[in-house]
């Protein structure tokens, strides 16, 4: 028994026969919001931790330099969720994530910082970068911290996207194998009664 053929073979072998170019999707540079800011996918190993290179992938962030620990579910407490990221495996790592924008319009970017708390220094540094460009430094000590209880803190800036994408990065200044740790990052579109493009 022959079964008719489906609506969209139907309509693309029209489009075909009347000679009109067919384009097909490709996936974007960018994703089309700010996506899995608690890094919970792909699910990394239960109490445990997967090291990643500069050019490796956390869903929808690349690790752009060094090294960065994919912290699993009951490794340590997360701010949100199950998971998070220490941004120093090996060496000190970026972490940074490209979304869509738009030119002229002010962003509110909050995130969980702690540190991991298993070897010095004490006090680990690090970098907010919007398209490159250091938007803030972060500190957090982690004397008396457990992973049990990390001491979470919410750290918030902003700044004024300058065009239709932006590149919102984490980067550890501080050198060994114990660095900061981010959780739960946020963006928000702040921009509702200014006077920048609506």
């Amino acid at each position: 028994m022959a079964f008719p053929r489906s609506l969209a073979t139907t309509l693309l072998a029209g489009l075909l026969a009347t000679g009109t170019v067919v384009a097909l999707a490709t996936p974007a540079s960018a994703v089309s919001r700010f996506d899995d800011g608690s890094f919970e996918y792909p699910t990394g190993p239960a109490n445990s931790f997967r090291t990643l290179s500069s050019g490796q992938t956390i869903g929808p962030w690349r690790v752009t330099s060094g090294a960065v620990d994919h912290i699993g579910a009951g490794f340590w407490q997360a701010a949100e969720g199950d998971q998070s990221v220490d941004l120093n495996a090996t060496r000190p790592g970026t972490v940074s994530q490209t979304f869509t924008t738009t030119a002229g319009k002010k962003y509110s970017v909050t995130y969980a910082l702690a540190a991991n708390p298993e070897g010095g220094p004490a006090v680990k540094t690090g970098r907010v970068l919007v398209d490159g460009q250091n938007f803030q430094d972060f500190s957090f000590d982690s004397t008396g911290k457990t992973r049990a209880a990390m001491g979470y803190v919410t750290r918030q800036m902003t700044f004024v996207a300058n065009g239709p994408t932006t590149t919102l990065g984490f980067t550890s200044t501080v050198t060994g194998a114990y660095g900061p740790v981010i959780d739960d990052v946020r963006v928000d579109d702040t921009c509702c009664s200014c006077s920048c493009p609506s």
